[in-house]
């Protein structure tokens, strides 16, 4: 069986990662199973950026092939931040709870109409002979004013789907897997994965 390493420790992002994939037949690992591979600092300029970055840091670790993802949310409202910094909005310590809280008072008075954002996803595919591929995704949806439901993780309570009038965190994860920016980035990397 084909190992594919997912350059991530992040355990929501990895869970997505393998269901979406599970029916290709690729062994899929990730950072926990290499606990001395290289830190890696995302420092990339945009998604793509850190995206690479995260592939051929691990591939040439690991000598497989690997993918790296970088993802986030931009906010029309707030010149598309937080952007690359999503994960760690609210500072070094940062928790999806906290990062929730800024953005909910960096919006304040804002109104739902005027909450416009969108999820980015970035993926890359790199192998040690050189292999390298980048595909991304989006979802575009609004910013609530508090969040709602349990499902996901990140920003997922806050962001409204406007066609089920609901959030990430209260959507089936079912329709998630099916419409979110990590799934249309996802079903791109299946494409290459067919051909690889």
């Amino acid at each position: 069986m084909k190992e594919i390493v997912v350059a991530t420790k992040n355990e929501g992002k990895l869970r997505e990662i393998k269901n979406l994939l599970e029916d290709l037949g690729f062994k899929v690992t990730s950072l926990k199973d290499y606990p001395h591979a290289p830190e890696i600092v995302e420092d990339g300029k945009t998604f793509a950026q850190n995206a690479i970055k995260k592939a051929v840091t691990i591939a040439f670790y690991t000598k497989k092939l690997v993918m790296g993802e970088d993802s986030g949310i931009e906010i029309k409202a707030l010149n598309n931040r937080p952007g690359i910094y999503s994960a760690r909005y609210s500072g070094a310590d940062a928790t999806d709870e906290k990062n929730n809280r800024k953005l909910l008072r960096e919006l304040k008075g804002v109104p739902l109409t005027r909450r416009q954002a969108r999820y980015r996803c970035f993926i890359a595919l790199v192998d040690p002979n050189g292999f390298l591929k980048v595909v991304c995704g989006s979802c575009p949806g609004l910013i609530a004013t508090r969040p709602s439901g349990k499902n996901g993780f990140g920003y997922d309570p806050l962001f409204i789907i406007p066609r089920y009038k609901k959030t990430f965190g209260e959507i089936d994860p079912a329709i998630k897997a099916k419409i979110s920016h990590r799934a249309k980035a996802l079903e791109k990397v299946k494409k290459v994965l067919q051909e690889y």
